[in-house]
């Protein structure tokens, strides 16, 4: 696969931020109680509605479900966000998706529970090299990935989510236009292959997609032949070729419905067993494998900074007013120019699709 040869990305110090990101001490079941009352409650005192990642822990889907909120991706989220009445949206998932939600809502407050959720696909892709690759490259339209900076956003032409990028890249290919892809080396490898567009992609990654093995996903596949196998496209390209299914997250969980197989191995967060068993409550999941023989993790595919997302520090952001999002003005507005690109594009494939769709107008 050949990325940008010339960006260098510092997996030390993202692996070493992914190491040292600190989850919550668990609470017993009795203070859980209390503080899901104390949520509900709080939630309702502030005029505040709950959205959920759908890598969060099942804990924090449940309650977002249970008071009228969303579970769902992070476009998604912030969609949610925009369209109920509510003025505080509280974010459960990491740092980008706060920011997005304030994007798209810039009239509104944004919460997270710990803002120092990061993710490595962000943190692969700095506004400063992202901006100056950019401008050494007039003749090449920038499309970056949801899971990027409101600053990288800002200087992108387009936006554009796993669920739909391979059909935004498709007609920009069709249009003759040659392509900057940033940040994840998988995806964008994933999507190059299947639309044969020209792109140069940046060599950003996943922390828990990165580690999925291929030699260890074919061996189970052998020891359960019965098993569908689903894959999230910031997979390595030797793991997407074993799937059956490669999707986007709300794609996956579609697939456990529509596929008769009663048994998948899932290579994506294993967040995503809690809505994939709520719609397919009598399958069940196994998580692709992360290592090999001897390695002390064969299967831990739960992102670090998602996990900093609890019941305690949701509580505490709701009661304090907390940790806030907020993003320049400027930068908010000229981000979403571009993502306002793909909402329209998908209203207009909506539309073609249905005969009929949703459009969200830039504030």
């Amino acid at each position: 696969m050949k990325t940008i040869e010339s960006i260098e990305i510092d997996k030390e110090k993202i692996e070493r931020l992914a190491a040292s990101a600190k989850a919550p001490l668990p609470v017993s079941g009795a203070e859980k109680k209390k503080l899901i009352r104390k949520i509900k409650e709080l939630l309702r005192e502030k005029d505040a509605v709950l959205v959920a990642h759908y890598y969060v822990d099942e804990e924090l889907q449940k309650l977002a479900d249970e008071t009228g909120g969303c579970v769902s991706d992070s476009l998604e989220m912030a969609r949610f966000g925009h369209d109920h009445p509510a003025q505080t949206v509280v974010v459960a998932g990491v740092r980008f998706m706060g920011e997005t939600a304030k994007i798209l809502n810039p009239e509104k407050r944004i919460l997270m529970p710990d803002p120092g959720a990061e993710c490595s696909l962000d943190l692969s892709c700095t506004s400063e090299a992202f901006t100056k690759f950019c401008d050494a490259h007039p003749d090449r339209t920038a499309v970056v990935y949801a899971n990027t900076s409101a600053e990288v956003k800002a200087r992108a032409d387009w936006v554009v989510t796993s669920s739909i990028g391979a059909q935004i890249i498709k007609h920009l290919h069709e249009q003759g236009e040659k392509i900057i892809w940033a940040p994840d080396r998988y995806l964008g490898g994933y999507i190059r292959k299947v639309t044969g567009a020209d792109m140069l992609l940046w060599p950003g990654y996943c922390v828990v997609h990165d580690a999925f093995k291929a030699e260890e996903l074919e061996y189970l596949r052998k020891k359960h032949p019965e098993a569908g196998v689903l894959v999230h496209p910031e997979s390595p390209m030797e793991v997407i070729d074993q799937a059956d299914v490669v999707g986007s997250t709300t794609q996956l969980i579609k697939a456990v419905t529509e596929m008769d197989n009663n048994l998948f191995i899932v290579a994506t967060d294993r967040g995503i067993f809690h809505k994939m068993k709520e719609a397919a409550p009598n399958k069940r999941f196994i998580e692709a494998p992360m290592g090999g023989t001897g390695a002390t993790c064969l299967s831990c595919a739960h992102c670090p900074w998602m996990a900093m997302n609890g019941l305690a520090n949701l509580a505490r952001t709701l009661e304090t007013e907390s940790n806030e999002i907020h993003v320049d003005p400027e930068t908010g507005r000229r981000a979403m120019v571009s993502v306002k690109r793909m909402l329209d594009f998908a209203a207009r494939e909506k539309v073609r699709a249905t005969g009929s769709a949703n459009i969200i107008s830039p504030a």
